[in-house]
């Protein structure tokens, strides 16, 4: 009976466990597609660069205080040196890609591309993280990103610059997931940090080159721009720490919804019926693992964040 009773107990928090992780997922899809259109506005008119300079000050800003709290103990004895130097190399390569993806299309193609990325990372978890990954979960992601091609409709008349960079910068963000997976024993904060860091220093080299003199309702969406990334990567970060990444990778679909939900509460673009029918295949898809997930559910080994 005892031991009965602590399986049931661990399954129990194992569903708890992977149950918050998604919820922090979708809280990170929320902001970063609210960060999407503050970008698609900015680079109009900015460089990318520049938008990524002022961005990661207004971040970094907001996560030092954390980091002073336990006297930068996040900063020390960072597990894994060389794998957290490709993660941050592969965030700064990513935002860049998408950046200039965006440039060169419109949001909901760019998006639409990148959307391929939760395929990928659910491939990737199975050979790289050693995920079970069944027909079901394979089958559901499949059917979400049908849903996706239904919702947005992309142009196929040719395979353009930008698609290309959309999809290259997809292959990134998968990538980046799965190494974010394999660093959830780092702390949430610094791996925050060393990504903004990274941008940072990346628009400190470049942005000086293609500086334009913003105007100063412009310098306050970028400070938004910042406190919202910021916050969708700590979202980002926590999730992956909580739940696999292969349960989690479905969930990116749902930024669609966003991308039809602004397009009409900020340009007045009324969803056409694809788009509504992409969506509900989009919304039964993630149910479907999550409902699936939570059913199955197993516990997995705990591992502790550092603090900070």
């Amino acid at each position: 009976m005892s031991s009965i009773s602590t399986q049931s107990t661990a399954v129990t928090v194992a569903r708890s466990t992977v149950t918050a992780g998604i919820l922090f997922m979708l809280a990170s899809i929320t902001l970063y597609s609210c960060l999407d259109a503050l970008a698609k506005w900015t680079v109009t008119m900015y460089a990318a660069a520049q938008f990524l300079l002022i961005r990661s000050t207004t971040s970094i800003a907001v996560l030092l205080p954390f980091l002073a709290r336990n006297n930068f103990a996040a900063l020390r004895n960072v597990p894994r040196p060389g794998l957290q130097a490709v993660r941050v190399a592969l965030s700064v390569t990513e935002v860049l890609l998408f950046l200039t993806a965006i440039y060169y299309l419109p949001l909901a193609d760019a998006i639409t591309c990148y959307l391929s990325a939760p395929i990928l990372v659910v491939a990737l978890s199975a050979v790289f993280l050693g995920e079970q990954v069944g027909w079901r979960r394979w089958l559901a992601v499949l059917v979400g990103f049908i849903g996706v091609v239904i919702a947005m409709r992309p142009s196929t008349s040719s395979l353009s610059v930008g698609v290309l960079i959309a999809i290259a910068g997809a292959f990134c963000s998968a990538v980046l997931m799965i190494v974010t997976r394999e660093l959830r024993g780092t702390s949430q904060t610094f791996l925050a940090f060393s990504q903004m860091s990274g941008t940072l220093l990346f628009g400190a080299v470049v942005a000086p080159f293609q500086w334009v003199t913003p105007e100063w309702t412009h310098v306050g969406i970028f400070l938004v721009a910042g406190l919202v990334s910021v916050g969708g990567l700590l979202c980002a970060n926590r999730s992956l720490s909580l739940a696999p990444a292969s349960v989690l990778a479905p969930y990116k679909f749902t930024a669609i919804l966003f991308a039809a939900l602004f397009g009409y509460m900020v340009f007045g673009d009324i969803p056409p019926l694809t788009t509504i029918i992409g969506a509900a295949i989009i919304v039964a898809s993630g149910l479907f693992i999550f409902m699936r997930e939570r059913k199955l559910a197993r516990p997995e080994p705990v591992v502790t964040p550092q603090p900070g």
